[in-house]
């Protein structure tokens, strides 16, 4: 058996090499006090992709059994990966990807199967632990092992792999990896959370707090100082790492694989020497336009005019031409793109390195829905709509280190139809990068919200257009939404992207990266956060690795960029109207937990009783008290409230009992406020109302009490029962 042990951070890590699943070109089952995963890499030889991009993919599966459970819903067997699986695999894609040779053209695909796992496992980390060192021993050519770490802030100290438990008390949640001391992965986010005065650490919400003023909502923004020692911090831990890894892996690495060949070069000498003394300007002029769908179109008519032309002059060199025409032009085009940007300064749309296009924003657009915001920045254009609901609109969910389900509150759903980039194919179901864009956009917003009052918020993001930053234009246009939802929130959020072009030494930062320029560039860094900090970021890059100045450089050029966005945002924030007539009314507060079942009723008689004169949707929780109550109509949510509180309010129950003022065998005249399923309610003198059952209305089978009485019809009843609250009634007709 070949096996390797590791102690890193006071942890023991078992690795096992390519005794498990043996036919693969690399393996690893690797353990970690009770967790083990196994990871396998898999090579087509036999297939050559010849499109220019790396064919890998990356599954990580969650197994039931790793946690002693089974798996959740109506069929017991794993199916389609969740939304944690998908970005787990997301994580290891983009920081195993760079490392790959750039004519690599083998299909490969990279599997990890959790096993087994402990309650308090970072499985995103283990994860990226094996696969990268299944990666480093496998037959592939890459000589260079990637580590991760994940920090933590809990009273303005750092945390490195912090625990499940301290996670919940830190204010920082940062994911970096890196080859030898250079990083290739970013993932942050903030937590929000009740802060104490003179207090970092984030407490738990109570009414309490807020009303007496001893504590303050904050989003827990970290400012670009703090990002960057937390940066060096994760720098220096993942280059301890990587050492390890080289100086213990070196004796199990496989002989690399010989490649029977390589993807053809489709870039021809003769055709790239003709463009650039004939048309090169021309081609030049094609790069100036703004519109991804009319700048392809371009392209495509000026590789035909080429092509026609050589045909022309060189009639032999038809059979290979029509190939070699379109990549050799787009060669002389990122090349071209590039040197701008380096040499020149300038960018292909005209602006200035740090400039970001020009934004508009209009808020509320759609008359039915709880909010909207249409954000534009240049080319790009996203819809962000709003819903708001209770608890029962809670997306339910279960994580495989978790014991029970849990339910997500607030949902980011980002939607990339083919018509926003000019594609003419139908709507699919949401992706990978569907799911990582909608997820990062709500990393950024969530810590803004503040707790307490709507139970379940949705926000929808349709990407109308797309040309570049699609997912920070969902980050504005979201933040902007759930204003003009009437969300409390702590402070508007605005994200841009940054883009980097380098060339040895050299370098350019970009703010507000459009297509092109992610395309031709090496760095898609997005950043978002308010003016207080940032709250969510998440870097990929082309380069094997980024040194820290130059994150720098691309933190305070984007804080630059945010302000001026959130300057642009807070102008439309003024503007907002919100649509009254449409958003759901909503009161929530508290009543001592012993009297929920007051308000509940036996046998769910008092709460159903609720729910139908007043047309509300109610959620209790018996632990802590909480009242939420829901509606389309303001007063009936109010009046709920009122009667609920009349309930339970010893004090209401003292100035009015209605065992003193009703008395058995009393007749008065009442007036019919509501008909429900299972009876009347009559207004009583002094204000009260009793219950005039179905059966004293109607006989069983001869027809619907809506034929026999009607609403505001006064009728003579008499007082059959008093009831703590309640007052029954019996119907004197004639």
């Amino acid at each position: 058996m070949q096996a390797v042990n590791l102690s890193f951070l006071n942890q023991q890590e078992k690795y096992t090499f390519d005794t498990f699943a043996q036919s693969t070109s690399g393996s690893v089952y690797y353990q970690q006090g009770n967790n083990v995963l196994l990871a396998t890499i898999a090579i087509d030889t036999d297939e050559i992709v010849e499109e220019d991009f790396l064919p890998l993919t990356v599954q990580y599966i969650e197994k039931a059994y790793a946690a002693g459970k089974f798996p959740g819903g109506y069929v017991k067997r794993e199916a389609k990966p969740g939304d944690f699986e998908t970005l787990s695999a997301r994580i290891v894609d983009r920081s195993l990807r760079p490392l790959f040779p750039k004519d690599y053209c083998y299909p490969t695909q990279i599997t990890i199967l959790v096993l087994s796992v402990e309650s308090d496992a970072d499985l995103q980390i283990l994860a990226l632990n094996a696969a990268s060192a299944a990666l480093f021993v496998s037959e592939i050519p890459i000589s260079i092992p990637v580590s991760a770490v994940r920090i933590g802030r809990i009273d303005e100290k750092f945390i490195v792999n912090p625990s499940t438990k301290e996670l919940e008390r830190s204010t920082l949640d940062l994911l970096v990896s890196g080859a030898n001391e250079d990083l290739l992965m970013i993932e942050m986010r903030s937590f929000g959370g009740i802060q104490a005065k003179g207090n970092s650490s984030p407490l738990n919400f109570t009414n309490t707090f807020l009303e007496n003023e001893l504590a303050y909502f904050s989003a827990n923004e970290v400012d670009e100082e703090t990002i960057l020692e937390a940066l060096r911090l994760a720098q220096e831990m993942i280059a301890q790492k990587n050492k390890l890894i080289i100086q213990h892996f070196s004796p199990f690495l496989k002989a690399a694989i010989t490649l029977k060949e390589g993807r053809k070069n489709f870039v021809c000498d003769k055709i790239e020497s003709y463009i650039r003394q004939n048309h090169l300007e021309e081609l030049r002029a094609v790069i100036y336009l703004l519109s991804k769908t009319e700048r392809n179109s371009k392209l495509n008519a000026f590789v035909k005019k080429i092509l026609q032309e050589w045909r022309e002059k060189n009639p032999q060199d038809i059979e290979y031409l029509q190939e070699r025409a379109l990549e050799t032009t787009l060669r002389i085009k990122k090349e071209i793109v590039r040197t701008m940007i380096l040499k020149e300064k300038k960018r292909a749309d005209g602006r200035r390195l740090n400039e970001i296009r020009p934004i508009s924003i209009q808020t509320n657009i759609l008359p039915n829905a709880h909010s909207s915001a249409l954000f534009i920045r240049g080319q790009t254009q996203a819809l962000v709509v709003a819903t708001l609901g209770g608890e029962m609109d809670a997306q339910s969910y279960e994580l495989l280190t978790d014991k029970c389900s849990s339910k997500e509150r607030f949902m980011v759903h980002y939607n990339f139809p083919p018509f926003c980039v000019g594609e003419a194919s139908s709507v699919s179901a949401p992706g990978r990068r569907e799911l990582g864009h909608g997820n990062l956009a709500k990393r950024a917003l969530e810590s803004s919200l503040i707790e307490g009052r709507f139970k379940a918020i949705r926000l929808v993001s349709e990407i109308l257009e797309s040309n570049g930053s699609s997912s920070m234009a969902t980050v504005c246009g979201g933040s902007l939404a759930l204003v003009a939802a009437g969300v409390e929130c702590t402070s508007l959020i605005a994200g841009v992207a940054m883009g980097l072009v380098c060339e040895g030494e050299e370098y350019a930062v970009l703010t507000d990266i459009m297509g092109l320029e992610d395309h031709d560039g090496d760095m898609d860094f997005k950043i978002a956060g308010s003016k207080n900090g940032i709250t969510a970021m998440q870097m990929d890059i082309k380069l094997v690795g980024l040194n820290i100045e130059i994150l720098k450089a691309v933190l305070f050029q984007a804080k630059e960029a945010r302000m001026r966005i959130l300057e642009i945002m807070e102008e439309a924030k003024s503007n907002i109207v919100l649509n009254e007539s449409v958003l759901p009314a909503l009161e929530v507060f508290s009543i001592h937990p012993s009297k929920i079942v007051e308000v509940i009723g036996q046998g769910g008689k008092t709460i159903k009783e609720i729910i139908e004169k007043f047309e509300v949707a109610i959620d209790l929780n018996r632990d802590n008290g909480e009242v939420s109550l829901s509606g389309k109509n303001k007063q009936k949510v109010y009046g709920a409230k009122e009667y609920i509180l009349g309930i339970v309010n010893k004090e209401k129950e003292e100035r009015f009992n209605p065992w003193e003022v009703y008395k058995v065998g009393d007749v008065y005249t009442g007036k019919i406020k509501k008909i429900v399923e299972f009876g009347v309610f009559v207004e009583l003198p002094q204000g009260y109302d009793g219950l005039l059952h179905i059966s004293r209305v109607v006989n069983k089978g001869e027809g619907k009490i809506s034929d026999y009485v009607k609403i505001d019809e006064e009728i003579k009843v008499e007082v059959l029962s008093v009831n703590k609250n309640k007052v029954e009634l019996d119907w004197i007709r004639g």
